[in-house]
């Protein structure tokens, strides 16, 4: 019979009926494909991993604690292993021994190694795991003797921001033949959680009589080194949030359901990613690191899908060990988050998660059609709107706006338009309709626009909102003519250029030649921000004075070696370890690529798309983090370490910056703007999605050409735009003469000092490129000829075969040091 519980935090020990079967069991080792990219590392400490799913998340450091979420509950944290060998009388603390961390998209591996023992710790969280469970651990063990390992955790059952659980909860140990599994209790019986690693028994037990006093939980388990090599050891973790799902019985089901289908779990998890390896698009270029950032790029994102309240799947912003608290990173579901990242998964053609996510906003959207900021994961089980988040800010809705036309654009999905036209025209009618300043900008009057604090008070329109105003009402105007409203498309697109002429005349200030960052009721914030780069985002217009800006956000005092900051260095404003006064978020530095790329400035667009590229394996490995500072190469302590944005930040500036592809499926066409770097002499986009066709891209240089020839799938009606003939193949000329850059993110900690590439230009029989580099140092470009023929010179640096040597002299009567610029010319 089992205990009554009597309090929280006291452990109690039943005994479950011999009767009941089947049994927790260890299981044998099933064979773990290796497929798709895989990232090997030596353990950094706390330096933090993710596995996340649909249904579970394990966060943690690399030296293997972590903390385990059945979403939306937090069930244990703080698992650490020591081990015991027969023999060799010092107990070891195995997280001190953690040596590798391989990741790969279906599964993250912690190996654990010493002279007597090598552990192994495989972590999957799969999407079809039976509902009440989620992410999973496989220990496996290879000892030289016999060895006792003790698994210590804290028990939590807490639920995520910013739900309430009944604080700590009342431990009790199940025992079940020589084994057992922990059932921690709260306050209430409709809500419990279970823990359980089959073969192992119980640790230290606190009875009741015995004065208060806290001990972790632990799991105790011998290891056999003949027979249990080839066995897997699973922790598993189940929560049961109703009377009939809480009961001891039926979490003891769940657990032993999950246990006896590990094998099948794991095999559709891992097809899960054969499928996506075979589904989306992919690259082959000559920087073969790039082909698998795009990869990782969108296993990340794709993991960050997660089930809300009501069933319904939809994009968290990230996730990040919570420590003592139940915040998990920013893991709930953000409008404006998402929206940016849907750009990416109708780039690499993933229209069923694009859609669906769609749908998850507008069954959100409030009824005056204003579109959601913010839903968490537990808002179902109170009055969520009562609480200022969901709503709070601006800019989803006219991002909302953009997304959808994309995402018609690219799937060709019209009867998705016209299925969801009054969640379309109520976002629309709900941007026309504020604008409390009279200026006809949709402003923050109703909600932030960017920034969520600012030392000067909160600005009362922002560039940023204004600028994504007139993007859609670009975007309305063709929604419109989609659905056959041929007066609001005119009017629309009429709205589009008034405003674009008001932004101008508001925030352009020809003194400085540079955009304001906010009016405020006629005064002007003048702040050197980057947020005018969002003007680029959808193509367009853009800014009609954009060249000053454009230098400066490639220069030092924007650009770092590891990103865009959002407010210059020279600024009085500005702060490196702020969160909007000065931090680098990679989403910045995806706003500014797609700016350079869409100005023709490559060489600066390619600079802070590798930048990007690059933080895939800087810390949270296969993730992109949140932010970092200003100054240092350090993300901050509180980044979101796999964050939804941030990886999105790789793909669109890769797919529709250097790629330069444009797709419409509605014309069944695909158009290009390649920049390639000139040291690539081909490269291949495979499996791009254009609605329901697939084709492949290739490109290929032949002297002053390159070749840009699209491979449809059999049966595919599909061009290539400006194509003539066969409406497949484009021959694009070439300069007689380009050049390459290096890429790479410094060591960790370091300041800002490489070369920046400030601006490019292509005059006549000659290319100028403004570069600045540390006073006193030397950069080499690569420059490529494509007119063998021609002889060139070079003005400001040495030319020697393929090789631009620049030297970065210190100005006259200055001591040497700071950056200085330098204009070469390659004439011929």
């Amino acid at each position: 019979m089992l205990s009554r519980v009597l309090g929280p935090a006291v452990l109690f020990v039943s005994v479950l009926a011999a009767a009941q079967q089947p049994a927790l069991h260890p299981i044998d080792a099933f064979p773990l494909p290796d497929i798709g990219p895989v990232l090997h590392r030596p353990v950094q400490t706390k330096v933090p991993f993710t596995v996340a799913g649909q249904r579970g998340v394990l966060v943690g450091q690399q030296q293997g604690v972590f903390e385990g979420w059945i979403l939306p509950v937090k069930l244990l944290s703080h698992m650490t292993i020591e081990a015991n060998v027969e023999g060799y009388p010092v107990p070891l603390d195995l997280n001190t021994m953690a040596r590798e961390i391989e990741v790969r998209p279906d599964r993250t591996t912690i190996t654990y190694s010493h002279i007597a023992l090598t552990l192994r710790q495989i972590m999957f969280a799969p999407n079809n795991a039976p509902e009440g469970t989620g992410a999973v651990v496989l220990f496996q063990v290879d000892a030289v003797r016999p060895v006792d390992l003790t698994f210590r955790f804290t028990g939590e059952l807490r639920k995520m921001w910013p739900a309430l659980s009944s604080g700590q909860p009342s431990p009790e140990w199940v025992t079940e033949g020589a084994s057992g599994f922990y059932v921690l209790h709260s306050d209430f019986n409709d809500f419990a959680g279970a823990v359980a690693l089959p073969g192992a028994t119980s640790g230290v037990m606190a009875p009741y009589q015995e004065q208060p006093q806290t001990h972790p939980l632990e799991f105790r388990l011998h290891i056999d080194p003949k027979a249990d090599r080839n066995k897997f050891y699973p922790l598993l973790m189940a929560v049961g949030g109703s009377k009939a799902t809480a009961s001891t019985a039926a979490l003891r089901a769940k657990l032993v359901e999950l246990d006896d289908q590990l094998p099948a779990l794991y095999a559709a998890h891992l097809d899960h990613y054969r499928r996506q390896d075979r589904d989306l698009t992919r690259i082959i270029t000559p920087a073969g690191g790039l082909s698998e950032d795009l990869t990782w790029a969108e296993t990340s994102i794709d993991q960050l899908q997660a089930r809300a309240p009501d069933g319904e799947v939809g994009l968290v912003a990230g996730y990040f060990a919570s420590g003592d608290s139940a915040r998990p990173g920013f893991g709930w579901f953000f409008g404006r988050d998402s929206l940016y990242t849907l750009y990416a998964i109708d780039s690499y053609g993933d229209f069923a998660l694009a859609k669906t996510e769609l749908e998850f906003l507008m069954k959100r959207q409030r009824a005056d059609g204003k579109v959601m900021h913010e839903y968490s994961q537990t808002a179902g089980e109170f009055d969520w709107a009562s609480l200022p988040y969901e709503y709070a800010a601006a800019d989803a809705t006219p991002l909302f706006l953009t997304a959808v036309r994309d995402y018609v654009r690219t799937s060709g999905d019209v009867a998705f338009l016209q299925a969801h036209r009054d969640a379309v025209m109520n976002a629309w009618n709900f941007e026309i309709t504020h604008d409390a300043d009279g200026d006809g900008i949709y402003d923050n009057a109703q909600g932030t626009g960017w920034v969520e604090s600012w030392p000067p008070g909160m600005p009362r329109q922002e560039i940023y909102l204004a600028l994504l105003d007139e993007q859609a009402s670009r975007a309305m105007s063709d929604l419109s003519a989609l659905l056959g409203d041929a007066k609001s498309s005119v009017a629309a697109k009429a709205r589009a250029e008034t405003l674009h002429a008001t932004i101008e005349h508001e925030y352009f200030r020809p003194s400085a030649d540079a955009y304001a960052f906010s009016q405020n009721n006629g005064t002007l914030d003048t702040t050197a921000t980057i947020y005018p780069a969002i003007a680029w985002w959808n193509g367009g217009q853009a800014l009609d004075h954009p060249q000053a800006s454009l230098r400066r956000w490639a220069s030092h005092d924007f650009a770092t070696d590891w990103g865009a900051r959002d407010i210059a260095a020279s600024d009085p404003m500005y702060s490196s370890m702020s969160y909007h006064q000065g931090s680098v978020w990679p989403l910045f530095t995806g706003w500014a690529a797609i700016a350079q790329y869409r100005s023709g400035n490559a060489l600066a667009g390619y600079q802070s798309l590798m930048q990007n590229a690059d933080l895939t394996t800087a810390q949270d490995i296969g993730a992109v983090t949140e932010l970092l500072s200003g100054d240092l190469f350090e993300p901050f302590g509180r980044s979101t370490s796999h964050q939804l944005w941030s990886s999105a930040m790789v793909v669109t500036p890769l797919l529709r910056g250097l790629f330069g592809i444009d797709v419409d499926a509605l014309k069944h066409e695909v158009a290009v703007a390649p920049h390639l770097p000139a040291d690539w002499d081909t490269a291949e986009v495979l499996h791009l999605h254009v609605g329901d066709a697939v084709a492949d891209l290739s490109f290929h240089r032949e002297s002053g050409t390159l070749l840009v020839t699209l491979h449809p799938e059999s049966g595919a009606i599909l061009r290539l735009a400006g194509a003539t003939g066969d409406g497949l193949t484009l021959r694009l000329p070439l300069p007689p003469v380009e050049v390459a850059i290096g890429h790479g993110l410094p060591l960790p900690g370091a300041r800002t000092a490489q070369m920046k590439v400030l601006s490019e230009s292509h005059e006549p029989h000659a290319l100028r490129l403004e570069l600045e580099g540390m006073a006193g140092t030397e950069s080499t470009l690569i420059v490529r000829r494509n007119d063998a023929k021609v002889d060139f010179k070079a003005e400001g640096a040495k030319l020697a075969a393929d090789k631009l040597q620049v030297n970065f002299a210190p100005a006259p009567g200055e001591a040497g040091s700071g950056y200085v610029t330098q204009i070469v010319t390659i004439r011929w």
